[in-house]
């Protein structure tokens, strides 16, 4: 008897489900059964099904009560394979990839639809074209024959099963929410913003903030409006080109220390205020909805409620349950211990090996203690920092390290020249664009300010075509971190696989994830057995990503009530 099985909602209703065998194809007959949640819940012995989109399938099945152990996403894996073989961007959709297959006009992929607050629906539109099991389970075995094709078969498949596990995790998630108390949420709003005025109108302490602005200028001065504020500077003889914090702090003007407190406090009004709380806080939770692998690195995102941009002083709302406890652990400089990992450089290993803090390790080895210059060091080979003091301090750590950074200065080479760039496990990064703001922030290249766009980070990162098309240089430079933070998001992956299976057997539930972090709610009498868990957990994923090597990945955990004094 198979222990994998595929699944395809049927048409007309009810769903088709049919056994598979070691080459991908129906080892049995296709059947249909009434009830989705029945079907699998009838079926115990399968530990993987095959579906098209989790998204799609596994909501519903949760809201019956149902779990699975695991799957394989179709449609995610379509996106990991067109990226391997480079052809980024053609449509990942089941139905796309049978007409490549079958060689017919592909079609486009369903529009992406915004996230609605509280919703819990499937990423993409009730319209996407149906695919019957016979059609998704040809698209399957051709995946397995792609799988094969590639530079390293073990660890692609290794990529799509952490990828689909993945998905797993964030509709749970989704499903859990992270537990908000909205009275505490409306104290920290009251505190910082006062009382609110009726109409909708800014809240008392952002209208005298904004007195005081335009007071300082001798005029009336909308704070809101970047065009007016550089506008009021240059009246006062001061020319700035935006209202970027970094950029107006250093200014010897009157009107900066309100207009700096100004912009803080209108971007939680904006972003996490009162209207935020009413939308997206229901029954004690916020469910923003959890996208894994939302970014070309691999990185997740949320589509809408700004799921992983809480300020720091907001997270006072994240309480946990009575009796409960939230467990919220950090994995420790975890980039240049992942840059260890795939580098295979002896001593950075050595050094990663290590629970010590590693930047002191490199410090005391390359920069006679100074921990400060070493982090910076280390930072700069992985984003790319090659000038000025950058340089120099890269020089002393490739005399220290040579094959770590021979290795990005190697993947910056691949970017430039417009070659695949992959990660460990075989993520690809294209060639010239794709690039998502977050990936190419921390690669060094300008992105828009999101404290100056009210609203922003509360959709989905979409792809940003110019961002990494700039030039060869800033190809390079992105290349040159993807290659580190994407094998780190890989291995991210496979921690949460493990972290959930162990919570499987437990009351306690995943409810936040972002690239280093992970929250855990558990029954108080349950979170040392929860910090045992991410230990191991991350001692697992670390063999499975990369092998037996010296480095570890050892997390600061901290068992809180709130989320905010777990920092």
């Amino acid at each position: 008897m198979t222990d994998r099985w595929a699944l395809a909602p049927a048409e007309e209703g009810g769903v088709e489900i049919a056994p598979l065998g070691p080459d991908g194809l129906p080892s049995g007959p296709v059947r249909r059964e009434a009830d989705l949640g029945a079907a699998v819940r009838g079926r115990p012995e399968v530990t993987r099904w095959v579906w098209r989109s989790t998204p799609e399938v596994y909501p519903r099945l949760l809201a019956t009560g149902v779990r699975v152990e695991r799957c394989y996403d179709i449609e995610d894996a379509e996106t990991l394979l067109l990226g391997h073989e480079g052809r980024h961007g053609e449509p990942r959709s089941a139905a796309a990839a049978l007409a490549r297959l079958r060689r017919l006009p592909v079609p486009p992929d369903p529009p992406q639809r915004a996230a609605e607050p509280g919703s819990q629906s499937p990423l993409f539109e009730p319209q996407a074209v149906h695919v019957p099991l016979a059609d998704l389970v040809e698209v399957y075995a051709d995946q397995q024959r792609r799988h094969d094709a590639t530079a390293h078969p073990e660890r692609m498949r290794l990529l799509t099963a952490a990828e689909s596990a993945g998905m797993l995790v964030a509709a749970e998630m989704n499903r859990a929410g992270l537990p908000w108390s909205a009275e505490a949420h409306r104290r920290v709003l009251h505190e910082l913003l006062g009382e609110r005025y009726a109409g909708g109108g800014e809240p008392r302490r952002l209208a005298e903030l904004a007195d005081e602005v335009s007071a300082a200028f001798g005029r009336r001065v909308r704070p809101d409006l970047p065009a007016d504020v550089i506008k009021a500077f240059a009246q006062a003889g001061i020319k700035v080109r935006s209202t970027r914090r970094w950029e107006i702090e250093s200014l010897d003007h009157p009107a900066v220390k309100p207009l700096v407190e100004y912009k803080k406090l209108y971007r939680i009004w904006v972003a996490h205020g009162w209207s935020w709380l009413q939308d997206w806080v229901r029954d004690g939770r916020f469910r923003p909805e959890f996208l894994a692998g939302g970014t070309v690195t691999g990185r997740w995102v949320t589509n809408g409620g700004g799921g992983l941009q809480i300020p720091k002083v907001i997270r006072r709302a994240v309480v946990a349950d009575p009796g409960w406890r939230l467990v919220v652990a950090d994995a420790d400089q975890m980039e240049p211990r992942v840059l260890a990992a795939i580098s295979r450089d002896p001593g950075l290993m050595e050094v990663a090996g290590r629970e010590s803090d590693l930047y002191q390790s490199v410090s005391d080895r390359a920069f006679s203690g100074d921990r400060a210059q070493a982090k910076l060091a280390v930072l700069g080979a992985v984003y790319g920092q090659t000038s000025g003091d950058g340089l120099k301090n890269l020089a002393a750590l490739r005399r220290r390290f040579p094959r770590a950074v021979a290795y990005v200065d190697e993947a910056a080479r691949a970017g430039e020249e417009g070659r695949l760039v992959r990660t460990w496990l075989g993520r690809t990064c294209p060639p010239a664009a794709g690039a998502t703001e977050d990936a190419a922030e921390e690669a060094g290249i300008p992105v828009p300010d999101a404290e100056d766009e009210p609203g922003g980070g509360s959709g989905p990162q979409e792809w940003v075509p110019g961002y990494a098309s700039t030039n060869a240089r800033a190809r390079g430079r992105f290349a040159r971190n993807f290659v580190v933070q994407g094998s780190a998001a890989d291995w991210a992956l496979l921690l949460l696989a493990a972290l959930r299976r162990t919570c499987a057997d437990m009351a306690a539930e995943l409810v936040f994830f972002q690239h280093d972090e992970v929250i855990v709610h558990c029954p108080e009498e349950e979170a040392e057995a929860v910090v045992t868990a991410i230990r191991e957990a991350a001692e697992l994923a670390g063999r499975l990503t990369f092998g037996e090597t010296p480095v570890r990945f050892p997390f600061t955990t901290a068992v809180v009530e709130s989320y905010a004094d777990a920092k």
